[in-house]
């Protein structure tokens, strides 16, 4: 028998336009605390009604779209949690990643996606001044608060591959530090790493809190400012760049190296961690969709893929980059050499 052709569907176009509701979803049952209420025991609508103070019409409702969605299982009456609901969602585990919306769902951000049609047109962000690259930018305390958990495992991958278990001296500038879990992961797995974290200085009060609470606050310090601006020193053995390059086009990339190849001692390291897409650019997912958000939020930021970063570097005077997948991201890890 011969294949039948697939008939046309609305389905996904009604998917998507009805997003919205997905996104208000999650917000909703984190802000009431579904997921801890059902990891507590609470399993029926009129159960979660009375521990998170709903009416049992509206829990029902909300869990039951939450199991349409992914986040929940249902057996008669009774909802559970997936595995990752567990992990990330339940404010009692360690890796509650809840708090990222308050970054990711920031008012700021949302807001350069209300005409998106204007943003596609002008081929730039419709926020003013910059958009989210603009100096000094509040939401970059948002972001250093709300997403420890999100990178926590990335900073324990990275510091594996580069922190050199066995007690090295180690210089390492974080440049755009955020939060610091990058250069602090690093630190707290070898004693005689010295970090030095660059970002805005409202933005290193949260580092520098974070370095205090992980007992490396002796070992860190800090450069405030722009990291195109200051002056970083010299001789660093690795150079952190995360999540940074993709805010801006490959000449500022570039010029941002250059002075970062500058900084690095004889066989220092740059380890940057980017959303890599393939050179097809729809592909993985995540990666390859990362472009649209810098299209949103910034005059000039994209997802790079791994030829696009490597000539970046080259040009820049490192004479080789590696690309490294990181266990559980959807993010790589490319270590380029001077």
């Amino acid at each position: 028998m011969s294949e039948q052709t697939p008939q046309p569907s609305p389905e996904l176009f009604f998917q998507t336009v009805n997003a919205y509701q997905r996104t208000a979803a999650i917000k909703a049952a984190l802000e009431l605390d579904v997921f801890t209420a059902i990891g507590e025991g609470a399993r029926t609508a009129r159960e979660l009604a009375a521990r998170c103070e709903t009416a049992e019409r509206g829990m029902r409702i909300l869990c039951d779209y939450l199991v349409v969605m992914g986040f929940l299982t249902k057996e008669g009456g009774s909802y559970g949690l997936t595995q990752d609901s567990a992990v990330f969602l339940d404010r009692r585990s360690q890796a509650y990643m809840g708090g990222v919306t308050e970054f990711m769902l920031s008012p700021v951000l949302t807001g350069g996606f209300e005409d998106l049609a204007a943003v596609v047109r002008r081929g730039t962000t419709a926020m003013p001044e910059g958009g989210t690259v603009a100096p000094e930018n509040p939401i970059w305390v948002k972001f250093a608060r709300a997403m420890v958990p999100m990178m926590a495992m990335a900073a324990q991958a990275i510091a594996q591959l580069v922190g050199e278990r066995g007690g090295a001296k180690l210089k390492v500038l974080d440049i755009a530090a955020g939060h610091g879990m990058f250069g602090i992961a690093i630190a707290r797995q070898n004693p005689n790493v010295e970090v030095t974290a660059l970002d805005w200085p409202n933005v290193l009060e949260v580092a520098k809190e974070n370095a205090r609470g992980a007992g490396v606050a002796d070992r860190y310090h800090t450069i405030e400012g722009s990291a195109f601006d200051v002056d970083y020193g010299t001789a660093y053995d690795v150079v952190l760049l995360t999540n940074f390059l993709h805010h801006f086009d490959p000449p500022t990339c570039e010029s941002l190296l250059r002075k970062v190849h500058g900084a690095l001692a004889e066989g220092g390291r740059a380890v940057t961690l980017e959303f890599v897409p393939n050179e097809d650019r729809v592909s993985p997912p995540i990666p390859a969709a990362f472009s649209m958000m810098m299209l949103g939020s910034t005059p000039s930021g994209d997802a790079y893929t791994f030829p696009e970063l490597e000539r970046m570097f080259q040009s820049a005077g490192f004479s080789h980059s590696e690309i490294r997948q990181l266990p559980a991201t959807p993010e790589q890890v490319i270590i380029s050499f001077k």
